[in-house]
């Protein structure tokens, strides 16, 4: 029998990494003569560098950047001198893990950082860069990012504001005449996971914001921020980003990236999939065995078990899930595609157990599955 483990991570608990050990190891001890190969797997978001360094084997570079708050930071970035391609994540550097939750409001943060990162890449020699922006900390549409490749965003009477989301309503001109020459030169892919509006009540402000420590009123002013830098993108560099999927993405990033970086939004699962050569690697498996933190409706909605199935459906194999905790009867996840559902949660005494002994309860889980198929 064939087994692919292709798990997501579980925040706070479990890598997908550790995922896969555990479940291979207990998977063996029932089923001795399985044939396992392990794919961990990734939407975007952070840890995704982590997924791609196991599987392409790229090198690490650490450089000083820029925090969310302006402070520096060691941040790392993946690169492969053979394809000239960099692995971005935007959480390296201007992730909300970077701050404590008392310092938390995305009114004053700034995705610079993360700029000074592709800066970084594009010196070395990159051709492409993959960018991941999940976990971000920041609502600043990008102009963060954006000044550390050369653009401006200056007010009315010509001086340069601080990149940050509460000035996003006081640009009166976008700056074009410092942009890094190179930038045009490189193709960017930009992995999302979320299709939210740049503004709007499903906008990244007011969904997101309060998430991201902004007050009732700053969410205001910054979705009015949100809106204004829209209608300039419009009319100073004709790029109309109003009515596209995941531009709210990341505070708005995803509209940076569309209007500054000049390129679309991918979902970020089949992105990591196409990377990797995923779909080619599962043929003639029986069961994928994937995970992540919580199984709920929000799963379907381009999350890595949603990727999961969209490969295994054309290939006809089950899918097994087993997650942190599961929001779904098993007859919602078998209309879904998933064959066999169980949970750590399930086996915990509590959520402090769940997360302090996820490895022990996922092993048990593992072989009571493999013990339940051998029949």
């Amino acid at each position: 029998m064939k087994f692919i483990i292709a798990p997501d991570k579980f925040k706070g608990s479990l890598t997908g990494l550790q995922f896969c050990e555990i479940v291979e190891k207990s998977l063996k001890e029932v089923l001795p003569h399985s044939e396992i190969l392990s794919l961990p797997l990734a939407d975007g978001g952070d840890g995704t560098i982590d997924i791609l360094e196991y599987h392409l084997k790229g090198k690490r570079h650490q450089i000083k950047v820029n925090d969310p708050l302006f402070r520096k930071v060691e941040a790392s970035y993946l690169y492969m001198d053979a394809i000239s391609t960099a692995f971005i994540e935007m959480a390296e550097a201007s992730g909300m893990a970077l701050l404590s939750k008392q310092e938390r409001n995305c009114y004053h943060t700034t995705s610079y950082g993360t700029g000074e990162i592709i800066l970084d890449a594009i010196k070395r020699g990159a051709q492409t860069i993959i960018l991941g922006i999940g976990g971000s900390a920041t609502n600043d549409c990008g102009i963060g990012m954006a000044t550390a490749l050369g653009y401006r965003f200056e007010d009315k009477k010509g001086n340069q504001l601080v990149p940050v989301g509460r000035n996003l309503s006081l640009i009166q001109c976008i700056n074009t005449t410092q942009v890094v020459q190179e930038l045009s030169k490189v193709k960017f892919k930009v992995a999302c996971d979320v299709t939210n509006p740049l503004f709007g009540k499903n906008g990244a402000a007011h969904v997101y914001g309060p998430q991201k420590g902004a007050s009732e009123k700053e969410i205001l002013d910054l979705d009015e921020g949100l809106q204004h830098i829209s209608n300039l993108f419009k009319q100073e560099l004709a790029k109309d980003i109003e009515n596209v999927k995941g531009a709210g993405a990341a505070g708005g990033m995803g509209a940076g990236a569309l209007v500054f970086l000049n390129t679309e939004l991918q979902s970020g699962i089949d992105l990591v999939k196409q990377l990797i050569d995923f779909d080619k690697k599962i043929k003639q498996a029986d069961w994928i065995i994937t995970g992540e933190g919580k199984l709920d409706n929000q799963t379907f909605s381009g999350k890595t078990i949603q990727g999961v199935l969209a490969s295994s459906k054309t290939k006809n194999i089950k899918v097994a899930a087993f997650c942190g905790s599961i929001d779904l009867s098993a007859q919602e996840a078998k209309e879904n595609g998933i064959s066999y559902s169980d949970s750590v949660l399930s086996k915990a005494k509590n959520l402090e157990d769940a997360m302090k002994n996820s490895g022990l309860y996922l092993s048990m889980i593992a072989k009571k599955f493999a013990e339940e198929i051998k029949v």
